[in-house]
């Protein structure tokens, strides 16, 4: 049997998807592939110029179907905005897609909210839009949301006494937690969704190592990072647009699992055709997962319910 490609996304025509970061990497390639399966995708971006050029360039592939707008994960009052202009010239979502992400920065910042960068941006952020979309997209037929984790949730570890990591800030350990609190936030959405008969899927997804832009604009191109992965890349990474699959097949496939998880099914889950992807153990404990989506509701001060 082949492999699954994007050659297998069903037809999206009438449907319309947000896409986080997809001015670049594994964002822009899902965004490519959405429109040229007849969606009509969002380029959800903060760098305006680039999320520009990307929409361009996906409409010269699929005339219309891109957009760019706005927005900047690391600002709540940004995430207000941008969700506040959907619901006025859209009002119904088939689709969100939180990808933006960035990977262990060497020295801990913070956003314009005070959130360590890392948990802001990768999941504090994705917590808000993911509450202030929910209503749109309450009003599709059949709505999903897919998270974005990483292989770098095996060794994440939830600390509620230091989500934000002011006690002792290492860049790995910041960005796993956040990429663990993804996963645990899909599985965790799916549970209230079974449990109040919402009718939405939630998925995580992986893209293994995938040769994109996040280790550049994270640890930096220079960096001891970015040098060992030169050296073993031919190994065991992959193309942005093989990781992408993993988050176009949750996001399109009908035959994935509510609250699954996909990513390469290659050695170690590196890369290779994209399938059901291994959480660990502890991203399967639905107290923490309870406990760390009340911490982002009172961080945010925002509650994830399909009313209006």
């Amino acid at each position: 049997m082949n492999a699954w490609a994007s050659g297998d996304i069903p037809s999206q025509a009438g449907k319309l998807a947000v896409i986080t970061g997809a001015n670049s990497g594994i964002g822009y390639f899902t965004a490519l592939e959405l429109a040229k399966a007849g969606a009509n995708v969002i380029l959800a971006c903060r760098n305006a110029e680039k999320g520009a050029a990307a929409a361009a360039k996906i409409n010269a592939a699929a005339p219309g179907r891109a957009m760019f707008e706005a927005l900047d994960l690391a600002r709540l009052a940004s995430v207000h905005d941008f969700a506040a202009r959907f619901k006025a010239a859209h009002g119904t979502l088939d689709l969100l897609i939180n990808n933006a992400g960035v990977m262990a920065t060497p020295a801990r910042q913070v956003t314009a909210d005070g959130f360590e960068q890392q948990l802001g941006v990768n999941f504090l952020g994705h917590f808000a839009l993911t509450a202030l979309l929910l209503p749109a997209l309450m009003k599709a037929p059949a709505p999903r949301v897919i998270q974005l984790s990483s292989i770098a949730h095996r060794q994440g570890r939830i600390d509620l006494t230091d989500l934000q990591c002011v006690r002792a800030y290492k860049p790995w350990q910041a960005y796993s937690q956040s990429k663990l609190a993804m996963l645990m936030f899909a599985m965790e959405l799916q549970r209230r969704s079974d449990a109040g008969g919402w009718g939405l899927l939630s998925l995580a997804a992986h893209p293994g190592i995938a040769r994109t832009e996040l280790i550049a604009n994270g640890p930096g191109a220079g960096s001891l990072t970015a040098l060992g992965l030169k050296l073993v890349e031919p190994f065991i990474s992959q193309s942005g647009e093989a990781g992408a699959l993993p988050t176009l097949l949750a996001a399109t496939a009908a035959d994935v699992t509510p609250g699954g998880y996909y990513g390469p099914t290659g050695f170690k889950e590196f890369r290779g055709p994209p399938g059901k992807a291994r959480p660990e153990k502890h991203a399967l404990d639905a107290g923490v997962a309870r406990a760390l989506w009340e911490a982002a509701e009172a961080l945010t001060a925002l509650s994830i319910t399909p009313g209006p």
